[in-house]
């Protein structure tokens, strides 16, 4: 998501000339990711928090509360630590994928903090900043989502079809 953003981003503060625009822009450089992720957990906790009557009648029958899942969170951009992502998306009930560079990581030099619930209004107001910029947050989100079911789609495609050629290997190993 930071990746798509802050590309851009990038572009707009290369098109300005107004230097306090681009100090602004530039600000917002890695942070539409967690703020996103914090806006999806406040509606997260809004959905499965105690205050909602219809999930405190669904818990009592002992439902079980769909967790939200961080992907793949290392850290794309140098210039931000190791573990940014990590660090920043720690929260209950949430799950959060990572390659091994990333858990060592963490491990090594991680803070652990309940960080999601921190600061919704200054997420608010990065989405907001981002949008007031000129970015079609809304296209650009619709596009790492199509994206990301092609990815999907493509991974499951080679998976099926190496099933289908270990499948013949052993068919003919086996004299079938």
């Amino acid at each position: 998501m930071d990746t798509k953003i802050d590309k851009l981003l990038e572009a707009k503060i290369v098109e300005t000339t107004d230097e306090a625009e681009k100090e602004q822009l530039k600000n917002l450089i890695g942070k539409t990711a967690i703020a996103n992720s914090k806006l999806m957990y406040e509606k997260y906790l809004e959905i499965f928090g105690e205050r909602n009557e219809r999930w405190r009648k669904l818990k009592e029958k002992q439902a079980n509360p769909q967790r939200l899942l961080w992907a793949s969170t290392s850290t794309k951009n140098p210039a931000f630590p190791d573990t940014y992502y990590v660090e920043a998306l720690i929260g209950k009930d949430t799950v959060d994928t990572m390659p091994p560079a990333t858990v060592d990581a963490f491990r090594d030099h991680g803070k652990t903090a309940a960080t999601l619930e921190q600061s919704f209004a200054e997420a608010r107001e990065t989405i907001d900043a981002i949008k007031k910029a000129g970015i079609n947050f809304d296209k650009a989100m619709n596009e790492l989502q199509n994206e990301g079911v092609a990815g999907f789609v493509k991974s499951f495609e080679n998976l099926t079809a190496a099933l289908v050629k270990k499948h013949e290997s052993l068919a003919r190993a086996m004299g079938k």
